[in-house]
């Protein structure tokens, strides 16, 4: 989870590869953001923004899709960065790929996306003060009522096709949203892919698997498995008694934050890695 232990080891990895003068970190630490790639036969897309209400409010977010047909519907639930340019990037891409894809903004109980200035980061002390209280707000029951009124949403829109299930990924603060997504639709979620996502292998995250239905993508932080190794074990063996399929691995050189192309610890070839394992279970789940 993103916290000052993580930000701390951010700084560290920083540092030390710009010691040793390479070109990916320096560009990260300079705050470069990645021109993400089209698939190979990318579909045309079209992107909207749009509110979705739920019972606590009205929800900006972003919706993109092929620009025809019907396609499976996937939901993202952003780092603690929120919905912003580089997830905008990041659900186009997917969308080219075949899927209708809804960003959210899942502060939007606190303020409306994007929230971050140019040059402001979560590594700043200020930026992290300013967002605690609106993550306080995201209690358990507060995401899981939020995951089924967007999962609502999607059923409900001409470009998505209700025979296939519905995907979730979440990074960072968005690995336990998926779950609770999971947890909370089982009967229309049927893969969740989580990227350095926090606390997933808490107690009351394990409780969630056996209400799940979803086969899982869990990509791990090689830093996070360093500060707690047992938790991919405990997450291994909920998921094998819950007789759910879970590839479930460390991402050896990549540390939390790796995956979205505006994180200064952007690691491409790990984070091209993930992408590709995260379109073949959309693939062979949905």
């Amino acid at each position: 989870m993103c916290d000052e232990l993580t930000v701390a080891d951010n700084e560290r990895f920083l540092a030390d590869a710009m010691s040793r003068r390479a070109f990916g970190a320096a560009a990260a630490a300079v705050g470069i953001g990645v021109l993400l790639p089209s698939p190979a036969n990318a579909l045309a897309v079209k992107g909207r923004d749009v509110t979705i209400k739920t019972p606590d409010g009205v929800a900006d977010a972003y919706f993109v899709a092929p620009a025809t047909g019907k396609h499976p519907a996937v939901l993202v639930w952003p780092d603690i960065m929120g919905l912003r340019p580089a997830f905008r990037q990041m659900a186009d891409r997917l969308a080219e790929s075949g899927y209708a894809v809804l960003t959210v903004n899942q502060f939007y109980r606190s303020t409306k996306a994007p929230f971050l200035k140019p040059g402001e980061s979560y590594d700043q002390p200020e930026v992290r003060a300013k967002i605690a209280p609106w993550r306080d707000a995201l209690t358990g029951a507060a995401v899981t009522s939020d995951g089924k009124a967007f999962v609502a949403w999607l059923d409900k829109q001409p470009e998505v096709n209700r025979k296939c299930g519905v995907g979730s990924t979440g990074y960072c603060m968005g690995g336990p949203m998926v779950m609770r997504t999971a947890a909370g639709t089982p009967g229309r979620v049927r893969a969740g892919a989580t990227f350095h996502g926090g606390g997933l292998a808490a107690d009351d995250m394990l409780a969630l698997i056996p209400q799940m239905k979803a086969h899982y993508l869990i990509a791990i932080a090689a830093n996070d498995d360093e500060r707690a190794p047992g938790d991919k074990d405990k997450l291994r063996a909920a998921f094998a008694t819950a007789k759910l399929p879970a590839e479930i691995e460390v991402y050896q050189g990549a540390i939390h934050g790796w995956c979205p192309p505006d994180s200064r610890v952007y690691n491409q070839a790990q984070a091209e890695r993930a992408w590709a394992r995260l379109l073949h279970l959309f693939k062979t789940a949905l």
